[in-house]
C-alpha cells in the first residue's frame, strides 16, 4: 500500500469518528440525543476551545512545561533502560540476583509513587520527571535486555572466529541486535513519558497539560477536558514522529520486511 493511500485511510478513520461524535451529540434519535453534550461535549465546542487556546497563546507555556518534563523523563528513562539492559544481558549472574527486585519494583502502581515523588522532590518538574522515568525505564530495559539475549549465536560465533574483541562485539553484534527492540520500546515509551508528566501535573502543579485538564474537570468544563486530551494526543503523535525519523536514520541498514500476502 502506498504512503498516500495509507494516510488517506488514517484521515478517513479520524473524519468518520469525529462525524459520528458530532451526530451522536447533536442529532436527536427517536427524540433523544444519545450522547448528551453536557457529558460528552461536541467536536465544534472542543475545536473552538483549542483554537481559542492557540490564538490567545495561553497554551504555549503549558505545552512547553509538559514537553520539558516528558523529554527529560524520556531521555533519562531510555538511557537508563539501555545501559542497565545491556549490563544485565551481559552479566547473567547480576541479572539472576536482581531479577526478583526488578519484577517487584516494576509491579508497583506508578500512581502510588506520584505522591511520594511530590513529597521527596516537591511540586516542581522533577517529581513529574521521576514519575515518567519509572514508566519509561522498565519498557526500554526489558526490550533491550531481550534484544541482546536473542542475538544470533551464528553471527556471534562467526564474529569471535574473526577475532573481534568485546568492544567490537558490542558495536557490531550486540548493539545492532538490540536496536530494533529498543526502538520498538521507544515508540511506546514516548506515550508513557507524556503520561507520567501529565499525571504528575494532574495531581499537583501550577502549569502543564495535566494542570489544564485538572482545572477544566474541576469546574465540569467537559469541552476543556476533551480539548486538553486532543492537544495531548497530537503532542504525543508529534514526538513519536520525531522518534520514527531517528529510527529510520539509524536503522537504514535494516532490510525491508517481505510482503507475505498471497
Amino acid at each position: 500500500m502506498s504512503r498516500m493511500k495509507l494516510l488517506a485511510l488514517q484521515v478517513l478513520v479520524a473524519v468518520v469518528s469525529i462525524g459520528a461524535w458530532h451526530v451522536l451529540t447533536t442529532v436527536p434519535v427517536f427524540g433523544k440525543i444519545l450522547l448528551p453534550p453536557f457529558f460528552f461535549s461536541t467536536p465544534l465546542d472542543v475545536g473552538a476551545r483549542i483554537v481559542k487556546w492557540f490564538s490567545e497563546g495561553t497554551i504555549w507555556g503549558h505545552l512547553w512545561i509538559t514537553l520539558v518534563e516528558a523529554s527529560l523523563a524520556f531521555v533519562i528513562g531510555s538511557v537508563g533502560g539501555v545501559l542497565v539492559g545491556f549490563w544485565f544481558a551481559r552479566k547473567p549472574l547480576v541479572a539472576a540476583v536482581f531479577d526478583p527486585y526488578v519484577k517487584m519494583i516494576n509491579a508497583l502502581p506508578r500512581v502510588v509513587l506520584a505522591p511520594i515523588f511530590a513529597l521527596w522532590l516537591g511540586l516542581g518538574i522533577w517529581s513529574k520527571v521521576a514519575l515518567g522515568v519509572t514508566l519509561v525505564f522498565f519498557i526500554v530495559f526489558f526490550n533491550v535486555y531481550q534484544g541482546v539475549k536473542e542475538v544470533s549465536l551464528t553471527v556471534l560465533n562467526n564474529a569471535r572466529m574473526l577475532g573481534m574483541n568485546e568492544r567490537q562485539l558490542m558495536r557490531h553484534v550486540y548493539w545492532p541486535s538490540a536496536l530494533s527492540w529498543m526502538f520498538s520500546s521507544l515508540h511506546t515509551s514516548v506515550g508513557f513519558a507524556v503520561v507520567g508528566a501529565v499525571v504528575g501535573e494532574y495531581l499537583g502543579s501550577a502549569a502543564g497539560l495535566g494542570y489544564i485538564i485538572q482545572q477544566a474537570e474541576g469546574v465540569f468544563d467537559v469541552a476543556g477536558v476533551f480539548a486538553g486530551m486532543v492537544v495531548l494526543a497530537a503532542f504525543v503523535i508529534a514526538i513519536d514522529f520525531a522518534v520514527t525519523v531517528v529510527e529510520n536514520r539509524l536503522l537504514v541498514w535494516r532490510p525491508v520486511a517481505a510482503d507475505t500476502r498471497t
